[in-house]
Parts: C-alpha cells; sequence; structure tokens
C-alpha cells in the first residue's frame, strides 16, 4: 500500500501544480501551456497507475477499497498542508518519487 499512497499523492501534487495558483505559490513562475498540459497528464496517468499496486497486493475486491482510501488520505494529506506548508508538501512529493522505485521492489 506503500506504493500507491506514493504515487497518489505525487499524482495529486502533479494536478495541483497544473493550475496557476498552487504552481505560482509553489515555484513562484506561472507554468506554460505546455507545462501545464504535462503535468495534468502526467497526473492523471500516475493516478490511474496507482491501481495496480494496491490490486496485486490485495486481489481486485480488496484492492480497490483500499485504493479508494489511500485516495482519499492522499489527496487530505495534501489539502491539510497546502495552506500552512506548502514547502512541505513539495518536498514530500519529491521523496515520494525518489522512494517509490524501493516500495516498488519491497512488494514484489
Amino acid at each position: 500500500m506503500l506504493l500507491a499512497l506514493l504515487m497518489c499523492y505525487a499524482g495529486f501534487t502533479a494536478l495541483c501544480l497544473s493550475t496557476d495558483r498552487h504552481h505560482d505559490e509553489l515555484l513562484h513562475s506561472k507554468p506554460s501551456p505546455r507545462r501545464r498540459l504535462g503535468l495534468r497528464i502526467a497526473g492523471w496517468l500516475v493516478l490511474t497507475v496507482s491501481i495496480w499496486p494496491a490490486v496485486a497486493v490485495a486481489g481486485w475486491g480488496l484492492g480497490l477499497v483500499q485504493w479508494c482510501a489511500v485516495l482519499m488520505f492522499s489527496a487530505l494529506l495534501l489539502v491539510l498542508l497546502l495552506p500552512y506548508r506548502p514547502r512541505l508538501a513539495l518536498i514530500l512529493a519529491g521523496l515520494g518519487v525518489l522512494v517509490s522505485p524501493v516500495a516498488a521492489f519491497a512488494t514484489l
């Protein structure tokens, strides 16, 4: 479930950065249309692929339920961090991307 959590958080962060307001707040610049589109595609792709580790660990019946819980938890974490600790939200997403390969090998 750790891999699904890391992927969901990274996906939601990418979707968050695809908006002008959050991109400016976190990275102090406006995103170009190409970057905005790339972040949206990457965010939705990572969120879609995050179903795989949940289903691989627990099967379709329980895996989808656990994936929904991880999806809600990662969104809640990002929503709670953005107003108070925006830099921490961005750092956690970066760390999540770096730790994801280790979590992928741990599930095998």
